[in-house]
């Protein structure tokens, strides 16, 4: 039986910058795929395997440019699944690279065609590796262009987390914005394992060396829980004190929120949007603000 690892690694173990729900279906599908495989081979094409006798390649996306140009405005796509690297520009088999928005979004501010940006955000999150400094980085280039996040659907935890950084954000009335927090998800195979009569034995040097990895074949106990805490506390205190230096809001009124979500105006009370408006209506406002209504 394959394992899906290359999902399975994206989504296990690892702090994720997540809707709640997002991270539901993620497993979800995680568990559906069981006995799926993808491997990427060295050359960029890739192997997909349904079982054991249904296997084919097909070669990486022809190289295409990151982001569109509508009116003067850099259009950059925020969707799906967020992830430190994928190699792409664009959204790709459900995620997103911080990579890839890195490029458009540096590239477009060089674009002298480009007057201004937009995040075109529709993503629940995801990994809270490689966030934090893509965040800091539109941060430090505000006034350079006019920086909008058009929310199409939502920007939940690390998608809010790019979306605060920009000049203004906008939601729709059935959007959401916020769930400022971090979660990681520790699976525990050990009883299982049991069940089936199996025992993993690890031979490692360093007592902490694979810590993680051993306790969820051999059983978790309460003090690597107590550890992750803690590093979840700390990445939770980042991602508070950013959104609170992107929004000009006090951090303890973020820290309040306790990583709730909000709909369309409900954002903009918590101070976390600038307005309602659909994505059209969003554009337009920003297309008046560059002198062209």
């Amino acid at each position: 039986m394959h394992l899906f690892p290359h999902l399975s690694q994206r989504i296990l173990n690892t702090p994720l910058a997540l809707h709640p729900q997002k991270a539901e279906v993620a497993v979800a599908a995680l568990a559906e795929r069981l006995g799926i495989a993808r491997v990427v081979r060295a050359d960029g094409s890739s192997i997909v395997a349904f079982d054991d006798d249904e296997e084919w390649s097909r070669p990486a996306r022809e190289p295409q440019r990151g982001y569109d140009l509508v009116s003067g405005i850099a259009v950059i796509q925020v969707e799906g699944m967020l992830v430190q690297k994928t190699g792409t520009l664009r959204p790709y088999s459900g995620m997103t690279g911080y990579d890839g928005i890195r490029a458009n979004y540096l590239t477009a501010l060089a674009d002298k065609q480009a007057r201004a940006i937009v995040l075109d955000l529709n993503s629940g999150g995801g990994e809270v590796s490689g966030c934090f400094d893509l965040v800091d980085t539109i941060h430090a280039t505000r006034g350079d262009k006019p920086v909008w996040a058009i929310c199409g659907d939502h920007a939940y935890s690390a998608a809010y987390a790019l979306a605060s950084a920009c000049d203004r954000v906008t939601v729709p009335r059935t959007g959401g914005t916020g769930s400022v927090g971090v979660i990681t998800m520790l699976v525990d195979y050990s009883r299982a394992i049991a069940e089936a009569g199996l025992a993993v034995h690890f031979v490692h040097y360093g007592d902490r060396k694979a810590l993680e990895g051993r306790q969820a074949y051999q059983g978790v106990k309460k003090d690597l829980l107590a550890r992750l805490q803690a590093d979840v506390d700390a990445m939770g205190d980042l991602f508070v004190e950013t959104i609170a230096r992107n929004r000009s809001l006090s951090v303890a009124s973020v820290r309040a929120q306790q990583a709730d979500h909000y709909l369309g105006a409900a954002g903009v009370a918590a101070g976390l949007a600038d307005s309602v408006m659909a994505p059209d209506e969003a554009f337009a406002a920003l297309l008046a603000q560059l002198g062209d209504a």
